[in-house]
């Protein structure tokens, strides 16, 4: 999550989209949000590369093919630089590769660009929140993989050993809840919740909710 910023501010947004009449119209989303700040527009990764390191943000929303490299980098980097800050893709781009490479990189999210205002605003309102936005087609690229690798299940013994509250939790997290509703639902400390989040993380070797989800699924510990 994006750290301790408090939920009165705005959200501090960096957005990545070489094209331009593309990157106006999502900054103009932006700014006319008053939920959000946009502290940088770049259209370029080089840009990108320089506004992540120059300044703290909470959100970072990044094309993937950029002139001068992929945003699959910028991602990395945020993880690198800016491990409070979450990272949403907006591409065109559907093919396995490429949604697949962001989401193991630590995107929490995949939108397509045909996402109206609307939608970019729940988006990013539904992510900050803890859960993940995916398109329906890139979730239907994700659900693809995982039932082509269905039959790839590690062996039970060679699975990661959850508690029960583990997998009340991973369950949630799955679903799409936030850490209030797991709290809420569970029966505990909304505090406790992100505790057993980085054990299942740790446990799962993943970094992120849907890296957690895809592991668990491809797994066999639970089915989606």
């Amino acid at each position: 999550m994006a750290g301790e910023r408090s939920t009165a501010e705005p959200l501090r947004i960096v957005l990545v989209e070489d094209d331009e009449p593309i990157r106006r119209r999502l900054a103009s989303i932006i700014t006319d949000w008053p939920g959000a700040t946009l502290v940088a527009a770049c259209a370029t990764l080089a840009d990108a590369v320089a506004a992540i390191e120059a300044q703290s943000f909470d959100l970072l929303v990044t094309d993937l093919k950029l002139p001068d490299g992929n945003g699959i980098e910028a991602i990395r980097l945020v993880g690198r630089r800016q491990p409070r800050a979450e990272s949403m893709v907006i591409s065109v781009l559907t093919d396995e590769r490429s949604v697949l490479d962001a989401i193991e990189a630590g995107a929490a999210g995949y939108l397509l660009k045909d996402a109206d205002s609307l939608d970019l605003i729940e988006a990013i309102t539904d992510l900050m929140a803890g859960r993940s936005p995916i398109s329906s087609r890139i979730a239907r690229v994700l659900v693809r993989r995982l039932s082509e690798r269905g039959d790839m299940a590690e062996p039970a013994e060679d699975r990661p050993s959850l508690t029960p509250r583990e997998m009340d939790i991973l369950w949630g997290v799955a679903k799409g809840f936030t850490y209030g509703e797991l709290a809420e639902r569970l029966g505990m400390s909304r505090q406790t919740v992100p505790v057993h989040i980085r054990n299942i993380y740790r446990k799962l070797q993943a970094s992120n909710r849907s890296e957690a989800v895809f592991e668990a699924t491809r797994l066999g510990l639970i089915r989606l």
